[in-house]
This record gives C-alpha cells, structure tokens and sequence, in this order.
C-alpha cells in the first residue's frame, strides 16, 4: 500500500566544520572596542562565480509555452500560455533561440517559461522546484477548492514523486496532504500497490476521477506563480550598466541605510530602485561586488537587474517586493496576524538563502530582518549581499557605534573584524528573534556598548515570554550565538530543521473499493 509521505524530509545532525581562523574566542577587548579599534578590511571569503550553464544546442525541439510573455526588446519574441515554438539554440540557460510556430517570428525567449512539448514538465500540475513547504503555501491560497493539487519530485527518491492536495478535517479547517508516488522496477508509477499506472499523467487522469482511497479527487491543478526573471531583457543580460534616463522613480518607498528606496518603472516593467547618497561607496569596489551579485541565481536571492554607475546617486535595479522589508511588515498589522507557520516559513526561506550563499563560500555581512523582503504569498528573499563589504560611511562601523548594528553582529567579527559565514549564522540567530517577537528590537533597553560588554560576559537574549516561542527553536537560536564560531550550526542544518519542523503525521493511505 501506498503512504502518506508524514515526514518527508528528516533534519539533518548538526553537521559540524572545521575552524574558520585562530583566535575565534572573545576576550576583553569586547568592553572596549567601540574606542579602540579600527574599522576592518578583511576581504569576503569567494569563490569564482557561477557560470551561466552551458548545454550542448538540441536543435528542432518542440517546446510548449507554460506562461504569458511580452517582449521587452527588439531581439525577444512574445508568446502566451500554450504557444508551441521551435528550439533553434538553447545552449545559454536563460535565454533561448526559437521559431514561434504561429507568428513564424524568430528570436529569444526565457528558457524558464517553456517545457519540452508531451513531457511532464509541461503539464500543468507538475511543478520541478517546489519543497513541501513551498507546496503547502501555495495550496493553501484562499482561491483554492479542496482537491487543488500538484505533483512534484519527491526529496527522497529521486526517480519517484509527491502528490500534495488540499484538503480540510472537520471545521473546515485546510491543510495539505501528502502521498508518495513510488516508481515500479520496469517502469510505471503507484501510490497504491494495487494501481499501477504507466505514466505519471495516467495517474493523474485515473486520481481525478476516483479518490481511490485518497482524501479526495483530484479537483485542479494548483496555479502555478511565474518563473523568477533574472534579467530586465536580453539586451541588458551582460550590458546591465543602463542610462539612468531609462529608469523612471514612481514612489519613495522610505529610507535605508545608505539611501533611499523607491518605487519604479523600466518601460513597463514594475522595479525597485536603491539610490546610494553620495560618498556611501567606492563606484568601483560597488561595480565589482555588483558583479558577483548579478550571477547569483537562487529564488530566495532578490535579483539585481542593472545599476546606474555613470555618476551619483549610484542607482540598484532590483527586483521588487509588494511588501517591502520584513522588518516594517512584522511591526504592520498584517505581519502581526501571521500564524506559526507563517513564521516557520519565512525562517525556512532566509535559511535557504543563506546555504545557498554558504555553498559559494560568499558572506552577506549584514543579514537582518531588515536586509529581508516580502512579497506575494509570504515570499521572502534576501537583499543587500556583500553591499556591507564596501560601504564607506564612518557611521557605520565600530569606533563610531551610532549605526553599526552591534547587536546582529558577532563578537569575533566585532572584536577582530572575522566575518565569515559563521559570523552570518549568529546574525541568523538574531533575525529569528525579530522574526518571532514580530519586530521587536534586538536586547531591548540595552545600547550598543552595554550589549558588547553582557555578550563578552556570556549573556545572551532569554526566551521571549509575551510571545508563543517553542523551546526547540529557542535552543536552535541559542546554538546560533555560540562563543565559538565552529560550534554554530550550518545555513544546511538550519534550512533542513525549519524545513521540517513541526510536521504533524498524516493518515495512512486507505485503499477504497471501485
């Protein structure tokens, strides 16, 4: 008999590495660092970029279009959802030369909006890159009707798939089951040993039509949310210096750090544009961080589409996010009304950016709720990496205190100006203590020097009592500020344990007669 897949993805043990420098302990120098000691330049740990990924052109493949796309440029085509075009070369991973088949135009096209024609991928249900977690919230949306489902690969077996549905218990209360779909040594799939099927799409055919012992027909596939865009167009793919005069600034959105933050339109495209005020950075070591920026490609990144370098204010062209920063949408009254696993989510996602900038060996150096963006369906992503490296306003380093975020910052980092990803992983530990007192300030009543001084002596911030905090999860924050930078958890373990976390055991798969 088939099952239902309770606990899809175990936490890993805390994998433990190596030591990232001498020296990691903390000693007196912490009381009097904010006097003594000058602003550090250690270089971020990096790797070489990722390249974009490189196939061999597989010529006069059929595509079909999964998504509605306009052109943004004299070299891209438009199609809408179900256009099928002809592969002319699809040797660069996101743009690819077509035919379309009805309009007989050739050009580029985002190789992320289309599927082989017939094949899984291009099914509507199907979804390639979604985590359980990302498929409970996606189903859960308010528009779904109980049986909205959508298969995916399964975590565990990779030649097998996971089948998620809505459904509701009594009380109408929604939630997402999930079943294992396993495949068979000569080919076929099942759920239920006692239906086997040839194909995935035979499964989904015979489930839509007879629960068959599941908790419910399959009614719909769930909407699918449209690909990430890692660039404005084709012709700003590798020249994104663009003319400040093509970028129009709609809304002042508010201030940061470093500059302001608007609203904004490239042709018609919605962006959000940073201004960096005058003096913030060196335009140089800007572009070249910027570099390294523009190759990340995770979908808990924000992708940074351009920048206006030419002269001051520099601008950023990034992506934009309908709800602005985590920080402001905890302390709003929808951010206050989110449930527990809404908050379980949110850490998930940050976590998972963070491993993905982990395995490039790349620092953020500044990670907070308020370097932390939301958008539609309580999408977060990461903002701001590596722009820390190269700021250059004295207000924002130790020896003048006043906005140097101490209290996110580890003591080795602050005492000897070792960042590294350990040091991100306390910071993550700080942001989860944001996140879980809905926005509240980090070691409230405590100044920037006090904090340095309790820290050194070995305080660190206690549980939250107004709050509703699992002592799991505290203990998970607690290892998050360990004294010794090796001893604090992986963004890999992190990811995987919130993942995870509080993952209630499903019913068993009953089979029901025909």
């Amino acid at each position: 008999m088939g099952n239902c897949c309770c606990h899809e993805k175990q936490p890993r043990r805390h994998p433990l590495q190596k030591n990232i420098g001498h020296n990691s302990g903390v000693d007196g120098k912490l009381a009097h660092i904010l006097e003594t000691n000058p602003r550090s330049h250690v270089d971020i740990i990096r790797t070489r970029p990722t390249p974009t990924r490189t196939n061999v052109p597989r010529c006069n493949k059929i595509v079909v279009a999964l998504y509605n796309y306009m052109a943004r440029d004299v070299s891209d085509v438009s199609f809408k959802k179900g256009d099928r075009m002809e592969v002319l070369d699809d040797s660069d991973g996101d743009w690819w030369t077509v035919t379309h088949l009805l309009s007989k135009e050739t050009g580029l096209i985002p190789g992320n909006f289309v599927a082989k024609e017939q094949s899984v991928e291009s099914e509507d249900w199907f979804f390639e890159e979604v985590s359980r977690k990302e498929a409970d919230k996606l189903l859960l949306a308010a528009e779904n009707p109980r049986g909205t489902f959508l298969v995916r690969p399964s975590e565990h077996n990779p030649q097998g798939y996971s089948l998620s549905v809505k459904d509701w218990e009594e009380m109408r209360e929604y939630h997402v089951k999930h079943y294992k779909i396993k495949p068979l040594d000569n080919g076929g799939f099942y759920i239920s040993t006692n239906k086997t099927f040839l194909t995935l799409t035979e499964l989904v055919q015979a489930y839509s039509k007879n629960a068959f012992g599941l908790c419910h027909v399959l009614s719909k596939p769930c909407p699918k949310p449209q690909p990430q865009m890692w660039d404005l167009g084709p012709g700003v793919r590798d020249n994104w210096e663009i003319p400040r005069i093509q970028i129009k600034l709609v809304k002042k959105l508010g201030r940061g750090n470093f500059g302001e933050v608007y609203y904004g339109k490239w042709k018609d495209l919605t962006v959000a544009v940073k201004t960096l005020r005058e003096g913030t950075m060196s335009t140089a070591a800007f572009l070249q961080e910027a570099a390294i920026m523009k190759k990340l490609r995770h979908k808990q990144l924000v992708a940074l589409y351009a920048v206006c370098s030419k002269e001051e204010p520099i601008y950023i062209v990034q992506e934009y996010m309908c709800k602005g920063s985590l920080l402001d949408f905890l302390r709003k009254d929808e951010g206050r009304t989110l449930g527990f696993e809404d908050l379980i989510y949110i850490a998930f996602q940050v976590a998972s950016g963070m491993e993905y900038l982990e395995s490039k060996q790349l620092i953020h150096r500044d990670l907070a709720a308020r370097n932390v963006l939301i958008g539609e369906n309580m999408m977060a992503k990461i903002c701001d990496f590596g722009l820390a490296r190269v700021i250059e306003d004295n207000e924002y380093c130790p020896k003048q205190g006043s906005r140097f975020p101490v209290k996110w910052t580890a003591p080795e980092a602050i005492v000897y100006g070792r960042f590294s990803i350990k040091s991100d992983v306390w910071s993550y530990g700080i942001l989860l203590m944001e996140l879980f007192t809905f926005g509240q300030v980090p070691y409230p009543g405590m100044h920037g020097r006090e904090v340095i001084e309790q820290v050194e002596k070995g305080y660190r911030m206690p549980k939250p009592t107004s709050h509703q905090l699992p002592d799991d999860i505290y203990k998970t924050m607690i290892s998050c500020w360990d004294g010794k930078p090796e001893n604090r958890p992986t963004f890999e373990f992190l990811t995987h344990y919130f993942e995870g976390f509080n993952v209630t055991s499903e019913i068993p798969y009953r089979e029901v007669p025909d």
